[in-house]
């Protein structure tokens, strides 16, 4: 079904609804017409890394670690999957007349949030820092979660937050985001805009103000989606931010006034209780019912799409297909392509032929809930680290295993001294050829306002420190003098000091099969393959004030290098490939990149191919920007070529006005390797990127 047919279809339903029957439908829990049979429909479900909230389905990584990837094909892959899972749910609960939260299916994912700053707690459910990577990994999300079956999209993906959205999270019903035109289209609204090409059938708004204006009944961001953009589908706010119009933001006075601020600035649907006052907005003249017949067409039109009040084919797709072999396959091979390892002086690949004994120690080493990240399903099996290794190594070796410490807690047992797993962790060491220590977070320690026990009870991170528990472990277990391996579960940057320890592998939050997939790894079984998606740094006393949202001295286009621990777009393999040639031509403003990569060593071994250009025109980034990038598999000893596909508009510079552009004053330069062109990139990595000129090139697409 095309989009106009099914909003001709909504334009005829909404015309037999009585003015009452309309307000009705703009709640996100809309209840039945029963006289034009129509069922009641809940709009919030939630389908960030797999189908959430909703009982058993298949838990991918967590959305940080699919960005970490670097490989469109995957994320279009799981999110494929989410979105059959979520019908096959869908389909089963309507059988048994449960239409409740979380069994719809409009997904209220991706969130395509920059994460600016490694405090945020929400961070790990974006694509990371960088607007091309998010652009990228966003749009395969949606391709993914919006594939069309018989005519019909399998469910509705919802591009979020809209916009300017990274917290502090202990503030976000109150504040107001000042950003600059140049950052506002450089940086946060790219990936918005991007969604938008895609054909993204939703948008939700965010809670904070936007230069003044409240995200979910901003003017300027209405006319930026509506009329420069061209979004046709449904626009919903963040869960009571209507209500924070007038609680918080104090921009209103009354629910009503916000429910008509809203409702007139093209918020179709509320996700709260606000618009319940809708009808008494018409009643008093603040809204007009053509204002509410229009958010009532574009909600049944995205109905209609996803074939809801029809009979298809849809229809049919069995709850079989939910956590089945194939999907749990799919979930172990994205967590494996998602871990980055940071450090590894020869010790990785462990050998279970020259072990005895292996010591799996830390509070995370058999954590399930250091597999899941936030806005998760309920996986049928999980395998934490510890159970990886052991399905590994089998009888090979002895495995002692310590939790070493509480997440965050300084004791176990509440009646204990502090410290009082230390020593038995210390045993396990000094009896053991080699620690695999499994440190981190988990969503109780960095995640959404209101669902976290941190320090603030706010989600946000303090600092970027472990806790302290674990940074006593850490000293203590690296002084034993025996190998260490680090494992660390997060979902985002932490100073770990590992330099005492002999490997680093950086594994997320890695859904059900993270602990097997990081036990892959560790052993050899699969090569590491993962990059950073966002910067790693020396220290947050270092970074910009939380609240401002300048892009100066943020991630690694703008940050002073001397604050950078490990860079955006690094990551090691057991193999080494390095990019030895690079042929750029140009057609209809599109650039084709040839690349030539070759795995000069020993391991077969996935690897990321990354593009980065450079600029010396004064509205250029300080530091080179990712263009584009390519997930690539070789063979050791293979050399193969790459194309690349990069847009103008990948290219372009942004003024103090906004407005991209391409300077033909300016020059031009691409980057290729398997990393940034940095300086600390070529020292951790010892490779080095080709450089091109594309001045001459670059002109001729702008002539």
């Amino acid at each position: 079904m095309t989009h106009t047919e099914a909003r001709k279809k909504a334009e005829a339903l909404a015309a037999q609804m009585t003015i009452d029957e309309k307000c009705s439908q703009l709640r996100y829990d809309a209840p039945p017409i029963k006289r034009l049979d129509i069922p009641a429909y809940n709009w919030w479900n939630e389908g960030l890394h797999g189908c959430a909230r909703a009982g058993t389905a298949t838990v991918f990584p967590q959305a940080i670690a699919i960005a970490a990837a670097f490989d469109e094909s995957l994320t279009e892959e799981i999110a494929e999957i989410t979105a059959l899972e979520t019908r096959a749910k869908y389909n089963s609960a309507i059988r048994h007349k449960d239409r409740d939260i979380y069994k719809g299916l409009t997904l209220w994912s991706p969130n395509v949030n920059i994460f600016r700053d490694p405090r945020w707690g929400r961070g790990h459910e974006t694509f990371g820092e960088d607007p091309c990577l998010t652009s990228k990994t966003g749009r395969a999300f949606v391709r993914g979660i919006q594939k069309k079956r018989d005519g019909y999209y399998t469910a509705a993906a919802c591009a979020k937050h809209f916009a300017v959205h990274s917290g502090p999270e202990e503030i976000r019903h109150e504040f107001d985001a000042q950003v600059s035109q140049k950052d506002l289209h450089e940086t946060y609204l790219r990936a918005f805009k991007e969604l938008t090409e895609e054909g993204v059938l939703g948008f939700m708004g965010a809670y904070n103000r936007v230069n003044g204006e409240p995200a979910c009944a901003s003017p300027a961001l209405d006319k930026l989606l509506r009329t420069d953009w061209g979004f046709k589908g449904y626009f919903v706010s963040d869960c009571w931010a209507v209500q924070d119009f007038h609680a918080h933001h104090k921009i209103t006075a009354t629910p009503v006034e916000s429910a008509a601020l809203a409702l007139n600035n093209g918020c179709d649907v509320n996700c709260g209780c606000t618009y319940l006052n809708v009808l008494n907005a018409y009643n008093e003249g603040l809204v007009t019912e053509e204002c509410i017949t229009e958010a009532v067409v574009r909600l049944f039109t995205v109905r209609y799409l996803l074939g809801m009040h029809e009979k298809t084919p849809l229809d049919h797709i069995p709850y079989s297909v939910n956590d089945c072999a194939e999907h749990k396959k799919a979930a172990l091979k994205a967590a494996e392509k998602s871990m980055v390892l940071l450090k590894n002086n020869g010790i990785l690949p462990l050998d279970t032929d020259r072990l005895e004994s292996i010591a799996v120690i830390g509070p995370n080493a058999d954590s399930r809930s250091a597999l899941i990240g936030n806005y998760h399903g309920t996986a049928s099996e999980y395998v934490t680290v510890l159970e990886g290794i052991r399905r590994t190594v089998g009888d090979k070796c002895r495995i002692y295993y310590s939790e070493g410490c509480p997440l965050a807690a300084d004791r176990a047992e509440g009646l204990a001294m502090s410290g009082d797993r230390i020593s038995e962790a210390l045993e396990c060491a000094e009896n053991a050829d080699v620690t695999i220590l499994v440190l981190g977070l988990d969503e109780t320690l960095e995640g959404e306002e209101g669902d976290t026990g941190n320090q603030y009870f706010s989600g946000d991170k303090k600092d970027l420190l472990l806790p302290e528990s674990q940074r006593i472990l850490l000293e203590k277990i690296t002084a034993v003098g025996k190998p260490v391996i680090i494992v660390c579960a997060a979902g985002s940057a932490l100073n770990i000091d590992d330099t005492k320890a002999d490997a680093y592998l950086y594994a997320w939050y890695g859904g059900e099969y993270g602990g097997l997939a990081a036990a892959d790894i560790l052993f050899g079984k699969t090569s590491p393959s993962g990059k950073l998606p966002v910067t790693f740094y020396r220290s947050s006393e270092l970074l910009p004030d939380f609240c401002d949202y300048s892009m100066k001295g943020r991630t690694y286009r703008y940050a002073d290098p001397e604050n950078i621990l490990y860079p955006f777009g690094y990551g090691l393999t057991y193999s080494k490939v390095i990019c030895t040639d690079m042929v750029v031509t140009c057609d209809d403003n599109t650039l084709t990149v040839n690349i030539t990569a070759e795995n000069i060593g020993q391991t077969d071994t996935d690897d990321v191919i990354e593009l980065y250009f450079d600029t010396d025109s004064a509205d250029g980034t300080p530091y080179p920007s990712l263009c584009g990038y390519k997930k690539i598999h070789l063979h050791k000893g293979e050399k193969n070529t790459f194309t690349l596909n990069v847009k103008s508009t990948d290219l372009y510079v942004y003024s103090d006005t906004g407005t991209g552009y391409i300077d033909n004053s300016a020059s031009y330069k691409l980057y290729s390797g398997t990393s940034q062109p940095d300086k600390l990139s070529r020292q951790l990595t010892g490779t080095e990127c080709i450089e091109r000129d594309i001045t001459e090139i670059i002109k001729n697409i702008n002539s």
